[in-house]
């Protein structure tokens, strides 16, 4: 597997560049990947990445960088920073100018897995505009889907370490002790958003939108179903399987 890349040019944007530049990949991927909250698909964004040599470019990550960031007044960081500090969510144009800032990545010998961009119909025409001006060709859109009662066990059981950011689930990963970080010994907490109320209005948002976001890239020939109610291994190798079968159709 390739050691996955440190992300330097996409997190911190501008002249930054890469510390882990592409080495021997074998073909270059542009992905998309969808999934609930819950469905792990930042668990297969870094599989992907470490079996294709294709580097995760996670929006989730990027506005993380973006709260704690030092951003030069009037750039497109500063106006992302100043709606997250009032509490907002980011606009569809403040995220596609991030991303948009960011097209050194897009054009990435290693190639792209767009994880938590687009999550909307006008988000994903958005994007389709911004690749085509870029000369730059999806190769498909992997969506992965879990069944909502599952989708509620994942998240209601999910425990996190605000030290270190190590992530539990109390059946599925459990810690040594209950409620304390195997890493750091820290006390573990369950975050608001995966309390059993939060977490069915997450899934409900998610499931308004995503109909109509699944019919565009259908349309278009993109999309790949995966069923991701099995292991996390087992998800990868039905991904890799279905990037294969492309491979051969082409």
């Amino acid at each position: 597997m390739t050691p996955q890349r440190d992300r330097a040019a996409w997190l911190q944007g501008g002249a930054a560049t890469c510390n882990q530049p592409p080495t021997d990949v074998q073909r270059t991927w542009r992905l998309v990947l969808l999934g609930p909250p819950g469905a792990g698909q930042g668990t297969q964004a870094g599989f992907l990445a470490r079996s294709l040599g294709t580097c995760p470019l996670s929006t989730g990550d990027l506005i993380r960088v973006v709260r704690g960031c030092l951003a030069p007044p009037g750039s497109t960081m500063a106006a992302a920073k100043q709606q997250l500090t009032h509490g907002d969510h980011l606009t569809d144009e403040t995220v596609l100018a991030l991303v948009a800032e960011r097209r050194r990545c897009l054009h990435c010998s290693g190639g792209f897995l767009l994880d938590g961009f687009p999550r909307t119909p006008a988000q994903a025409r958005a994007l389709d505009e911004l690749l085509d001006r870029e000369g730059i060709g999806l190769d498909a859109v992997i969506s992965y889907e879990v069944p909502e009662r599952e989708l509620l066990t994942r998240l209601t059981g999910r425990r996190c370490c605000p030290q270190c950011q190590t992530d539990y689930h109390v059946t599925r990963r459990p810690p040594c002790v209950p409620d304390v970080c195997d890493d750091c010994l820290g006390p573990l907490v369950h975050r608001p958003a995966d309390q059993p109320e939060a977490a069915r209005i997450r899934l409900a948002a998610y499931h308004a939108a995503t109909p109509p976001l699944a019919e565009h890239y259908e349309a278009r020939g993109l999309l790949i179903r995966i069923d991701a109610s099995g292991t996390p291994r087992d998800i990868h190798a039905h991904t890799l399987d279905a990037l294969a079968a492309i491979v051969l159709d082409q």
